[in-house]
């Protein structure tokens, strides 16, 4: 009988220890899942040129428009980046309606001479082939301009910025208004790349995917797509893309949505 009693209490100790280690090896998993979900990127689309990036504490806004109604429900910005001086990129109106309080505006001198004396936020200017630190956030300056380059090119070379942000291990390139520039095309190592395509403010559809398949970004989002003609054909990039290289993602998201 004590043989049988000894036995019964060996199996149930070795079945407590089982459900002990079974539990401490889900809560790990969870513990990881957590941690991956914290250093991913968020991507919200605001609309055409207008998009939000939230990576673990920081939130940056992109070429801010559509008024502070735009913007409800997201966190309220660390970083804000304006690429040009179009009202497409820069629009006052709507910094104005927004909580600024954290923020610090990154942008182009020729986009920091616009702003009135009095307004608040800090600026950091970032000229074409700058870089600096924002926040704990690497952030550099690329060039953006129309081909040919001439006096009446909507967007001249040295006035406003694409910019790459880096968010822990992921580069991300936001293309600004530009054509299929050598800038472009030579980029290295991009993650993410938002890149424009509209006539006839920016480049063709064909351009745009002969220079993503020559920067090779892991996925590229095609965005700034409405033009005079209405939108841009981006089922077609879609094609353009994947044919010449299958690798690269394009990820279409909603930029003109319905409100």
């Amino acid at each position: 009988m004590k043989k049988l009693i000894l036995a019964m209490f060996t199996i149930t100790l070795m079945l407590s220890s089982c459900k002990n280690e079974t539990k401490t090896d889900t809560s790990k998993l969870e513990e990881n899942k957590s941690l991956s979900t914290q250093n991913d990127i968020e991507i919200i689309p605001i609309s055409h040129a207008t998009m939000v990036l939230n990576y673990e504490d920081h939130t940056i806004y992109a070429d801010p428009t559509g008024g502070g109604k735009a913007f409800e429900g997201q966190k309220t910005p660390t970083i804000i980046l304006i690429t040009d001086i179009h009202g497409d990129h820069l629009n006052l109106d709507t910094l104005k309606e927004l909580d600024l309080n954290n923020s610090l505006i990154v942008a182009p001198q020729a986009v920091i001479d616009k702003f009135p004396e009095d307004f608040k936020p800090m600026f950091r200017v970032l000229n074409n082939g700058q870089s600096a630190v924002v926040k704990d956030i690497p952030i550099e300056a690329i060039p953006m301009y129309n081909l040919p380059e001439d006096d009446t090119s909507r967007h001249p070379k040295g006035r406003g910025n694409g910019y790459i942000v880096t968010l822990g291990e992921k580069r991300v390139y936001i293309s600004g208004d530009t054509e299929d520039i050598p800038e472009m095309r030579n980029l290295k190592n991009i993650d993410k790349a938002f890149v424009c395509m509209n006539l006839p403010y920016t480049m063709t559809v064909d351009s745009a995917a002969s220079a993503v398949l020559d920067f090779k970004p892991k996925q590229v989002y095609p965005f700034h797509y409405r033009g005079k003609g209405g939108l841009s054909d981006v089922a077609r990039f879609k094609t353009l893309v994947n044919e010449g290289n299958p690798d690269i993602e394009v990820v279409q998201l909603d930029w003109y949505p319905r409100r």
